[in-house]
């Protein structure tokens, strides 16, 4: 049977650079539980049944091991790899790097296993219960053909780490909650009680906090893969021998927008928090027990 409900898919091919081991499976509920996994339970409540993710290669053993075959039976699971090359990319304009090509690339890579309406996360990112059943709410309710999607935002003073800098695509939202621009800004911090991020040129600009933060949270019809993969191949031509450049989420998101296609703002209630650098472990786990002890999520998740 063809699966025609919204599918949820997690990115979790980041190496985890600057938290220094994969995040991704590190665990920090009372009884082991990973963040992925609280994104998993809320996303399964809020009515999703299928979770496909993006990962890389090298892990699958582990991922499988201790990822997929937690996973109750009644959700299906599927997953798909994000490499360098994906998508017969030239073998020589890839020698010196060593990480894929980032977000964007990632959902390209995700069309290999998706036809129907979908939320993507980050692994590492806690989105709250309310922010599933937000998405799920809109996927459900609009046409599939509709070229339109949204963006569960936060807001920026809520999604930064005490311990360094961050990346955040900012929100320009006009008055029918409609996106009309988001800027990936690749290093963002806050230092004395004031947020700043740094330009392409190296200059630092003030945040006010208030802005629409995108923590990569999008619910999309699949048509969003119309013209993903030629978009791709234009970011290439121009970045293919740069080691670090990154065809980011949002910098794509940002070209559908200037083409016409929707991107509403839904703003979430929840709370975020994430896993960035080693430092936030100790404050995720706090915050994860603080919602056992209050009820939200029971000692253990898949009983």
């Amino acid at each position: 049977m063809v699966n025609t409900k919204p599918t949820l898919l997690i990115l979790a091919a980041g190496l985890g650079s600057r938290y220094g081991s994969l995040k991704q499976i590190d665990r920090i509920g009372p009884s082991g539980e990973r963040i992925i996994d609280y994104s998993v339970y809320d996303a399964y409540k809020a009515g999703f049944k299928k979770v496909v993710y993006v990962i890389r290669k090298s892990f699958e053993d582990e991922f499988k091991e201790v990822i997929l075959d937690e996973l109750p039976e009644c959700i299906e699971r599927d997953y798909v790899f994000q490499e360098i090359d994906s998508f017969h990319i030239e073998k020589n304009s890839t020698k010196k790097r060593e990480k894929p090509w980032g977000t964007g690339h990632a959902l390209l890579c995700a069309s290999l296993k998706i036809t129907e309406p979908f939320v993507i996360i980050n692994a590492d990112d806690f989105y709250g219960a309310e922010s599933f059943k937000m998405a799920y709410e809109f996927l459900i309710n609009k046409n599939d053909n509709r070229t339109e999607h949204a963006l569960i935002g936060f807001y920026l003073n809520n999604t930064l780490s005490e311990y360094g800098s961050v990346s955040r695509g900012i929100c320009e939202v006009d008055q029918n909650r409609n996106m009309t621009s988001i800027i990936e800004r690749t290093e963002i911090k806050k230092v004395n009680n004031k947020i700043t991020y740094k330009d392409d040129s190296g200059d630092w600009h003030k945040l006010g906090g208030s802005e629409i933060a995108s923590m990569n949270m999008f619910a999309f019809a699949p048509s969003v893969f119309n013209n993903l993969e030629q978009k791709f191949y234009e970011f290439l031509k121009n970045h293919s021998e740069d080691i670090k450049t990154e065809f980011y989420l949002p910098s794509f998101v940002d070209v559908l927008i200037k083409e016409g296609e929707k991107v509403k703002i839904l703003n979430t209630p929840s709370e975020w928090f994430g896993l960035t650098f080693k430092e936030d472990k100790k404050i995720v786990s706090n915050k994860i027990n603080e919602l056992v002890s209050k009820g939200v999520y029971p000692t253990k998740l898949w009983k």
